[in-house]
């Protein structure tokens, strides 16, 4: 089939309104259902420009997709319930777009679950963490803070934990999640109130995750890792929504609170890999079709799905501990610099949630409550007031939603919405997403620039690999609030907190 020129292209793609396009069936072959993606007009130039270029290219050379096709290539997956869905920080990504929901009817029987929709750092995720402290506070000893922070949390591409852990240990963090941190003394029992899922996915298997998978996770349980995992200190700087703030522990504008973004490390990325070439042998075997090999899957019921569900919900666990071992870490470094006890510097977490994961809930579909997997790469869930699934704090507000910015850009704390539950199966951005490739950060941009501008801006920065100060620049990004923006004025979640950081530590 001759390569259609991007104004042909367009004609599937109509702008709904200010933040919402959709995709005709047919964009790309054997769509079962339509797609959908939320930007606003800041953002727009950036998605299109990707499939422009895709539409100069003679030949497709090296399999690289726009995130649109991407949207539309899922479209096309066996059992895919009312649309695909791309979110304002949609870019490029393996088989699906970074920024894309998917849910799968379970009632089906040809319905399928995928590895790339979920994506390799499985339970990838953010967790914000208030304190009693002020921006003054902080002030005076930030330089010393960052460095506390640096020294207790390992951070780096082969960075080893320093909470002893053994292979007993990591078979029960698999199965435990967050129970094993709250055992092992790593974690406050409110901790498990404020994480996704209640910080334990209970169908996790440790016997479903290979021998590999766990040898590369052993040395790396708390740990931070590298490219764009980070802790961060931030002080408060804008309250959209004081009683959604106060709920969260957050009253007033200056306020010092800590945000933690990891995942599960080598070892996600390692069930993702063994369950990719368990599911090619799969799809063979069901004579399941897709647009694209990245988009390798399995149905659900089958025995390759049910090994990659268990298998991932482990990772999941893993991630959880991985969070909250950086967070009794964390508590420990502020606890040395301002010789107070965590408690008495009310050192509570917010909310961790997951933005690399695959989860059954009830959503309504055409009027019928279903169950369905949904699929979230790059997105995060975010529940309306009164979810029977979020903590009692926030029956009132939503379920808070994280958000994270680049280096030395801001964040934002968000909360989920009845339209979102309605539009997104309850589903919202992650943080920026990229704007360039980390190829093209590297060559663009100076290592010396990049940390001048930081330095100017008053954050002080510890960073294992400098070379990961260019990838990681706020110029490789989409902007932040422009993506915060366009999930606000479509009301698939409401801005709550304005986040801007004091410090930084990457790997």
């Amino acid at each position: 089939m001759a390569k259609r020129t991007f104004e042909q292209e367009m004609q599937f793609c109509t702008r709904e309104n200010p933040n919402m396009y959709t995709i005709k069936e047919g964009f790309v072959p054997g769509m079962n259902v339509p797609g959908k993606f939320y930007v606003n007009e800041p953002l727009e130039r950036l998605v299109m420009d990707e499939l422009r270029s895709y539409s100069r290219q003679s030949n497709n050379v090296g399999g690289f997709l726009p995130a649109i096709k991407q949207i539309g290539n899922v479209a096309a997956l066996p059992g895919i319930c009312k649309y695909s869905i791309g979110l304002p920080d949609v870019h490029s990504g393996y088989g699906f777009a970074i920024g894309n929901v998917a849910a799968f009817d379970m009632g089906n029987p040809e319905a399928v679950v995928s590895p790339g929709g979920v994506g390799f750092d499985i339970n990838c995720g953010v967790r914000l963490v208030r304190t009693n402290l002020l921006i003054n506070d902080v002030l005076p000893v930030k330089e010393r803070l960052a460095q506390s922070l640096f020294d207790h949390i390992p951070v780096g591409v082969g960075s080893q934990g320093i909470i002893p852990t053994k292979q007993s240990d990591l078979e029960e963090a698999l199965q435990l999640g967050i129970d094993w941190s709250l055992r092992e003394g790593y974690a406050w029992p409110e901790d498990k109130e404020h994480c996704e899922e209640y910080g334990r996915m209970l169908n996790a298997d440790p016997n479903k995750v290979s021998s590999r998978a766990k040898k590369r996770g052993l040395p790396q349980l708390g740990t931070l890792g590298a490219g764009n995992h980070y802790a961060e200190i931030q002080v408060v700087d804008e309250i959209y929504d004081e009683f959604v703030a106060k709920k969260m522990g957050i009253d007033q504008k200056g306020q010092v609170c800590v945000m933690i973004h990891s995942g599960s490390r080598g070892l996600g990325h390692q069930v993702a890999t063994d369950a990719l070439v368990e599911m090619e042998r799969a799809m063979a075997r069901d004579n399941i079709q897709t647009n694209d090999r990245q988009l390798a899957c399995a149905r659900i019921n089958s025995e390759e799905g049910q090994n990659y569900m268990k298998g991932m919900s482990a990772a999941a666990n893993y991630a959880w501990v991985n969070r909250s071992s950086m967070t009794f870490l964390t508590r420990q470094a502020f606890a040395k610099v301002f010789n107070q006890s965590p408690e008495d510097l009310d050192m509570h977490v917010i909310y961790d949630v997951s933005h690399n994961i695959a989860k059954v809930e009830e959503h309504m579909v055409d009027g019928h409550c279903k169950q369905l997997l949904v699929h979230r790469k790059g997105s995060t869930r975010a529940f309306p007031p009164h979810h029977p699934l979020i903590p009692v704090d926030y029956q009132l507000t939503g379920q808070p939603v994280i958000v994270g910015g680049t280096m030395g850009t801001c964040s934002y704390v968000l909360t989920g919405t009845d339209q979102g539950m309605r539009e997104t199966f309850g589903s919202t951005c992650h943080g920026a997403g990229r704007a360039l490739s980390r190829n093209k950060s590297r060559n663009a941009l100076d290592y010396g620039d990049v940390l001048k501008r930081l330095e100017d801006m008053g954050i002080s920065i510890r960073v294992a690999s400098p070379k990961l100060i260019m990838e990681e620049a706020p110029e490789s990004y989409k902007d932040v609030t422009q993506v915060v923006k366009t999930c606000h004025d479509a009301n698939i979640s409401k801005m709550a907190v304005k986040l801007k950081p004091i410090a930084v530590v990457k790997g």
